[in-house]
This record gives C-alpha cells, structure tokens and sequence, in this order.
C-alpha cells in the first residue's frame, strides 16, 4: 500500500511522474472556501454586542495566549504562526512547570515503533519559513477567534453538556447530546499507549457551530465527572478556526471536560517540544475522492520513567508531551482506547445535520472513497506495540454515518467508517 513516511500518499492508479509532481504542488496551494462556507461563517470584524468589560477580558486573554515572538511567519491560508521561545510556550504558566523547561525526549520508545523517517512538510505555513531551533510554532489566536465562541470561559474548550468521548456501552441521543460517532474501540486491559494511521479529508460542514473530526482517544476513568482523555487527530471547526480547513489538534481532560483541558495550546497542558509542527495549523494535502490519499500516522504512549504521555507524527517525530500530573486515573493507564470520527449534529431545521463524517462517504465503498483508520495497535505493559485482538467497532447513527472492520497483512487492524448525514435513511 505504500512506503511509510510522516505524509501518506496512495494513488490508486499509475500516473506519470510529471502528473504526480504537477499534482502535489497543485495540492498545496489553499483552497478558497465554497460561497456558502464562507458567508455561513458570522462575521466579528466589529465588537457591537460586546460590552466593554468583555472586550477587555478577551484583550487580557489574548496577552496570556500569545507569547512574544522570536519570528513571526504569514501562512498563505490566513494563519499567523510565532515562533516563541519553547519554555515560554502557554503551558509553562502552570505553577507546576513555572521557571522549567521542556524535558528531554524520553530514552524509551515502544518497541516496534519506527522512527528517523524524513519529516516532510504538511502544513502551508512551512512554505513561508521555518521556526528556529530553541522556539515552537504556535497559531496566533486572535480576537475574532474568541468572539465566534462568545466567551474567555468557552473558547478552546469543550462542552460538558456534549460529551466527545463516546461511551459505548452507553447509546442513547440524551447522553451523546447531538454528538454523533463512528469508532472502533478496545477495552478491559490496562493500555499505555496507541498508534494508527488515519486518511485526512476536508469534509463539508453545514453549520458554522457543527464540526467534524477524525482523532484517536486515550482513555481512563468512569463516564462520569472523573473521565480523563488524552485526544490527537484532524479536525474541521469553523467556530474554532473560522474556516473549513482540516486542522491537526490535540485536546485533554481530566475531568469530563468540565473545568479542565483545552484544544492544542489554548491553556497550560500540553508542552511542545518541536519546532516544525504548528497544533492547530491547516494540512495541506488532504485526500480527493477516487484520487490519491493522505494520511498521517499519530502514536500516543506513556514514557515509562517519568510518566508523561507523548505524542509522535509520522515515524519518530516527537510533538511534545501531556505531564503526568494533569491526570488522576490518566497518571497510571488507560482503560480504553478509541478511534473514529464524530460530528455534532445541531439539527439545522429540525432535520439532521448535512454535516459529512470523513470523505461524506460510506465504509462500503472502500479506499479512495470512504475514510480509513490502519494500523492499528495499543502499547502494552511491557512498552511494546502489539496488534489488536478484540478490536470492536459501533457508529451509533448508522443510517446517518458507519463503520466496517477488517484485518490484513499490509494494514493490520483497520477500519473505514463515515457518511453523508442526512439522506434518505437519514432524516
């Protein structure tokens, strides 16, 4: 199925090399929003319906969120990207890690795990410059950014009343709260870490407060108010990003997302460690129908010595860490991991939402068309990766989204799961 390496690339046909090169560059030009995206999106260039209390609680905010900057690069999508000092990064407000540095990488990797592959540029911000070494990329949040969420308290987090991590034993709409999912899932041993390579779309979204994402979940504790998740994937949010561009992010809690956790580096917890990554930044390219295929390949484990649970791209590329001490049930093991997709379907209408899982397209149409998770595995005990045993997949809307599972030698455990939404089967 190909040659591994930190970007993907499957083409189900053969093309000339001229095609092939004429392709990728095409690919990494940004892609201007449909007409629809683009007016759906409300517009906050003015503050009328801010008062002047709130305007100065989002300017305070601001000033916490984005550090001083060594360089500061223009990205062609419309990002601005600092290059800030890494131990001046948001997570060294916590009082934990005031006055520290960034920790080394740890001296164990899983066994099994590749690594040293050639990272390869998949953001469009790399083509205007690179961040020094010392510094890590960090998406500057703006005013505009917060104002879409309407409150400091909710931007960068997620909503209690809508939880993400999926309990599947637990199918109900009432509980989900307009969260719909597409997962395989392993449960009931003690999991230190996992891997798997996932295909990156740009997905239609039909509500600007809807998204779509594709990510893997680390997870421990009851459902209850102790869940503690560890999250890395692709997601499309314009209420987040204000755009429908896939965009790399993490997310934590420690808590069933209450008062604790926050996406990418929107909140002390996360520590970065690279300088070519920026969370939060558009991937470009993304997948085309019948066409070639991205994927990224994401890894999340627990470093043996000290605890802290790491994040690597592609083969070896380390992202940065989630400390040890954000986490109560986290701070041993996971009880369970998830892969998939989710939306959130608001019901624009009083129908269901439009909003596409993946491709927008059905697990039985198979590669070049559906979404895919490959791969596979979960680090053990002992620091290995081993395949998967008692893999389980579920979608809880299967008219709306679903999922098929699969073994095979070249992809291991795998899945394609997504859909259009509302459809006939769908209402």
């Amino acid at each position: 199925m190909g040659r591994s390496s930190t970007f993907h690339w499957f083409v189900p046909c053969f093309w000339t090399k001229l095609c092939v090169v004429f392709l990728c560059l095409f690919c990494f030009l940004p892609t201007p929003l449909a007409a629809e995206e683009t007016t759906s999106l409300p517009n906050y260039n003015a503050t009328a319906g801010f008062s002047d209390t709130k305007l100065k609680r989002i300017a305070r905010h601001l000033k916490r969120l984005n550090k001083p900057a060594v360089k500061t690069i223009q990205s062609p999508d419309g990002d601005i990207i600092d290059c800030v000092l890494a131990h001046h990064q948001p997570a060294f407000d916590h009082p934990r890690l005031k006055g520290l540095s960034p920790q080394e990488p740890p001296v164990w990797r899983p066994k099994g795990d590749r690594r040293g592959g050639a990272f390869k540029k998949f953001q469009l911000w790399h083509h205007m410059g690179e961040c020094p070494e010392g510094t890590v990329p960090i998406r500057r949040t703006t005013q505009q950014d917060i104002m879409r969420v309407g409150s400091v308290k909710r931007f960068g987090r997620k909503s209690n009343r809508h939880p993400a991590a999926w309990n599947p034993k637990r199918r109900d709409s009432v509980y989900s709260g307009g969260h719909e999912h597409a997962v395989g899932y392993v449960m009931g041993d003690q999991y230190y870490g996992a891997k798997a390579s996932l295909n990156v779309w740009t997905p239609h979204i039909q509500k600007p407060y809807e998204f779509s994402l594709s990510q893997m979940w680390v997870i421990s504790g009851s459902f209850g108010q102790d869940l503690n998740t560890i999250e890395a994937g692709w997601q499309v949010s314009p209420e987040l990003y204000g755009d429908s561009y896939p965009r790399f992010f993490t997310y934590w809690t420690t808590d069933a997302y209450q008062a604790t956790g926050c996406y990418n580096l929107l909140c002390s917890g996360f520590v970065q460690t690279n300088n070519g990554i920026a969370i939060g930044a558009a991937i470009s390219p993304t997948s085309a129908f019948n066409g070639g295929q991205y994927d990224i390949s994401l890894l999340v484990w627990k470093d043996p010595n000290h605890g802290n649970w790491w994040l690597e791209f592609g083969d070896g590329l380390l992202v940065g860490y989630w400390p040890a001490f954000l986490f109560s049930h986290l701070a041993d093991h996971a009880s369970m991991i998830q892969w998939g997709g989710e939306i959130v379907n608001t019901r624009p209408g009083g129908v269901h939402t439009s909003t596409q899982m993946g491709s927008g397209h059905f697990a039985a149409e198979g590669f070049s068309k559906a979404s895919y998770f490959r791969n596979l595995q979960v680090v053990d005990w002992d620091n290995s990766l081993i395949p998967l045993t008692n893999l389980q997949v579920l979608a809880d809307h299967p008219e709306c989204y679903d999922i098929q599972g699969g073994v095979n030698n070249k992809w291991g455990n795998y899945f394609y799961y997504g859909g259009p939404g509302r459809n006939p089967k769908c209402p």
